[in-house]
């Protein structure tokens, strides 16, 4: 749990007394099988974890599994009590409803928020769900609470994760250009027409916005690209791998074998077609330029942002095959 604010206290079902805690570890349940078993369940911690926030966090995991789901007939009679103002009621669902919060905080994990964080912003949008929820209309409560329940852990990651945090406002814009663009991706018939999938000017004509306001705003979604990060298809290769850092050497010899590879580099991002040359300048800010964003660029080359991640890896693999046909080794570049 993060000291830096007031902790909220995670809601869960009344925990288990010792007795049924001690039979609890007899069981054959509490066997290698039903661990097994809790690392197939997406609301098993995934890793070990230390330290006494860490211990809370996992018995409260625990709990959420050990809670049944309500059936729709169950669901709805509790729904229409605490709309009534059945305070049992509305804790009851609460109570049923926490492993859905936990589904959506862990597809946020990496982001830079706690788990136990994520949660517990994760279980405010459940209790305005409730709140706002009316089951008259026939609609699965659990449908109705995704989308709250995930504005609110939204909202966390865009505000806690940052060093510099995005005013209220922007963050709001920013979730709903967010919003505009799953429901495009999650749009099969849209979808049809666009084998490049969804680009800057499609989510801005879905929010009837302006094209260059839509990429800034997606620009402020995006993690900082690194020089010595990798991706998922260069095999570990980055364009750490081809530029040469800075010398202090005074050895002449080892000065001017830079300055050779530094000028093949240069060649080489020259030898590249125009398209690929733009991308790799653009993204890592190469000869003085300022560093730009997918979607910036993506906006700027009438591209989605999908196909400029596909023009940079293959740039980057035609770098790596002239270092290879070169003979130039990655240790001569640091």
């Amino acid at each position: 749990m993060a000291a830096s604010r007031p902790r909220r206290t995670l809601p869960v079902r009344r925990s288990a007394g010792k007795g049924e805690e001690a039979a609890a570890d007899n069981n054959p349940e509490s066997t290698p099988a039903r661990h097994s078993r809790a690392a197939a369940d997406p609301i098993a911690v995934a890793e070990p974890l230390g330290g006494e926030g860490a211990d809370a966090l996992t018995i409260y995991l625990r709990q959420v599994r050990r809670t049944e789901l309500f059936t729709p007939e169950q669901e709805y009679q509790a729904a229409c009590a605490a709309r009534a103002g059945d305070f049992a009621a509305r804790q009851s669902m609460i109570e049923h409803n926490l492993r859905l919060v936990v589904n959506i905080a862990k597809a946020y994990l990496g982001r830079g928020v706690p788990l136990s964080d994520l949660i517990e912003e994760g279980n405010l949008g459940l209790m305005h769900a409730i709140t706002k929820f009316e089951p008259e209309r026939g609609f699965r409560f659990s449908t109705y609470a995704t989308w709250w329940i995930r504005q609110s852990v939204e909202r966390a990651v865009m505000t806690q994760a940052r060093a510099i945090r995005l005013p209220v406002q922007v963050v709001r814009e920013l979730q709903q250009v967010l919003r505009a663009r799953r429901a495009l991706e999650g749009d099969s018939d849209f979808l049809a027409n666009r084998p490049d999938g969804v680009r800057v000017e499609d989510i801005a004509a879905f929010l009837g916005r302006e094209v260059q306001a839509v990429a800034e705003l997606l620009a402020l979604a995006e993690a900082p690209r690194s020089l010595d990060g990798g991706d998922a298809h260069d095999e570990g290769f980055t364009l750490a791998d081809t530029v040469a850092s800075d010398d202090e050497r005074s050895d002449p010899t080892d000065v001017t074998h830079t300055h050779e590879v530094e000028r093949l580099l240069d060649q080489w991002v020259h030898a590249l077609d125009a398209r690929e040359r733009e991308v790799l300048e653009g993204r890592y800010g190469l000869h003085d330029r300022e560093p730009e964003t997918l979607e910036v660029l993506s906006v700027r080359l009438g591209l989605t942002r999908e196909r400029v991640r596909q023009i940079q890896n293959e740039a980057l693999a035609k770098m790596r095959r002239q270092l290879v046909r070169s003979g130039v080794g990655r240790d001569a570049l640091f």
